[in-house]
């Protein structure tokens, strides 16, 4: 039940933040590899992004991606999820007194969003695909052309076999060891801090509120750069041996987008990205929470 919970709140706060994650992949893929000023700026900021790609790709471009985002989020919260909490219940982060320690909370965090986004990687792959799909006027990336969610992991299955599938998957450890990290600790202390010195003790939905607030600032600064270069490996074009065609792997990456975009190239689309990450923070963990004080009052 744990893991049906985690897994049910992510696809909840994920139906609702789906355009602000197309907006994000879009401004992340923009001026691939080109040092600044040196490339097309189609999307000025994540305000700017969403009325071009309504422009351009129709309304429901907004919502690219958004099958495979939902089963990612199913798959990779309803692990994470399930997980934390389960260790938690266990008592593996606290310490004799019943308190939070630091660097238990960090591990397992970590653990369980690393394993769990891994697990998922298939789904980030064909939804970072179908997401960066362009008219030609305002298209940066590799353009990939599926039709659907299933007929482009079949394609890359056929062409590539599972290794295929999990192409990327090594970036999406350390994106989601960092940004599980941060969330679900910063999360954790805070609502710790409120009940610690009885603030918003008689308005626990309010208390998830901020929480997740503070989780939502900490995630995005920390996994931005993380974020970045994930987009970047999964949607890259490959060679007939299922090589990158820009990228040999997650170091080389990094040294790229140092070398020609410099520090703030792994910043783009940092605005997106709280406008995302933000929001989807915000209701993914208070529909954990109310989803399970829902569960223990009807058990």
């Amino acid at each position: 039940m744990d893991f049906a919970i985690g897994g049910a709140a992510a696809v909840c706060a994920g139906f609702f933040t789906n355009p602000l994650e197309v907006m994000k992949t879009r401004m992340q893929l923009q001026g691939e590899l080109r040092s600044r000023g040196h490339h097309a700026v189609h999307y000025k900021n994540v305000f700017h992004a969403g009325y071009v790609i309504a422009k351009h790709d129709g309304i429901l471009a907004l919502q690219a991606g958004l099958v495979p985002g939902l089963w990612f989020q199913l798959v990779l919260n309803g692990y994470r999820f399930g997980l934390y909490q389960i260790l938690d219940d266990k008592g593996y982060m606290k310490d004799n007194k019943g308190k939070l320690v630091f660097y238990k909370s960090l591990l397992v965090g970590g653990f369980a969003g690393a394993t769990g986004a891994f697990i998922a990687s298939p789904f980030y792959l064909i939804k970072t695909h179908l997401q960066s799909q362009a008219s030609k006027e305002i298209a940066f990336g590799h353009q990939y052309h599926y039709k659907g969610t299933w007929s482009g992991l079949w394609g890359i299955f056929k062409e590539q076999g599972v290794k295929g599938l999990f192409r990327g998957g090594s970036s999406a450890v350390p994106r989601a060891f960092v940004g599980s990290t941060s969330q679900l600790t910063s999360f954790a202390y805070c609502k710790e801090f409120m009940r610690k010195y009885d603030i918003l003790q008689n308005s626990p939905l309010i208390m998830s509120f901020v929480a997740s607030m503070v989780g939502g600032v900490a995630i995005s600064v920390m996994m931005t750069p993380f974020d970045l270069v994930s987009t970047r490996l999964y949607n890259q074009g490959v060679d007939q041996f299922g090589k990158g065609l820009l990228y040999t792997g997650y170091t080389d990456c990094v040294i790229k987008i140092w070398k020609t975009e410099g520090f703030l190239g792994f910043y783009k689309g940092l605005g997106a990205s709280y406008f995302r990450l933000g929001p989807h923070t915000v209701l993914c963990l208070m529909f954990w929470d109310e989803f399970k004080e829902l569960y223990n009052k009807i058990k």
